[in-house]
């Protein structure tokens, strides 16, 4: 849970600075928070992956249920220089909070908390993207300031993408 957790930082702070994810991925309100769910279903090893990517996933990782333990140092060449940054940015700003403590901190942002009400009939919420440029109503760290223009901006950005990528489709 807590690698998670810190793949959500990375993921948010890298959305709100460069506009994409580091991870590429979907992510949904569940309980415990927000999970990434293509990279919570190569922690868990879910029988339905590409064996390739098992294979890939195992070759660095290897534990029982989500306790996991890394096999060998990180391949970094396949992550952009701002993807260290925001895995950097994560690691240096949470990595010392426990799992719980982390499932409490990321509940306090704005797109968790609109799938709160959807939370209570649904074991899972897929969340937003937009709302990852909302800043938090508490004192928890934004992942990168914003002003108001820049939010404009990235929305706006989001949103072609997210068009450009059903045309592809």
């Amino acid at each position: 849970m807590k690698a998670l957790k810190l793949i959500f930082f990375a993921d948010r702070f890298h959305l709100r600075k460069y506009g994409r994810l580091v991870t590429n991925d979907s992510y949904f309100a569940m309980e415990n928070g927000p999970v990434a769910s293509a990279t919570r279903d190569i922690m868990g090893s879910n029988p339905y992956l590409d064996e390739q990517v098992v294979d890939y996933a195992n070759s660095y990782i290897t534990g029982k249920g989500y306790h996991l333990i890394s096999k060998k140092i990180p391949d970094t060449n396949v992550f952009s220089e701002s993807d260290l940054e925001a895995i950097g940015f994560a690691w240096n700003k949470f990595g010392h909070y426990d799992k719980f403590k982390l499932k409490d901190i990321t509940h306090k942002y704005p797109e968790y908390i609109s799938r709160k009400k959807e939370l209570e009939h649904n074991s899972s919420a897929k969340m937003d993207f937009d709302e990852f440029f909302d800043d938090p109503k508490v004192n928890v760290d934004k992942c990168f300031e914003l002003s108001d223009k820049d939010k404009k901006v990235r929305r706006e950005y989001l949103k072609e993408i997210i068009y450009l990528e059903s045309i592809w489709r």
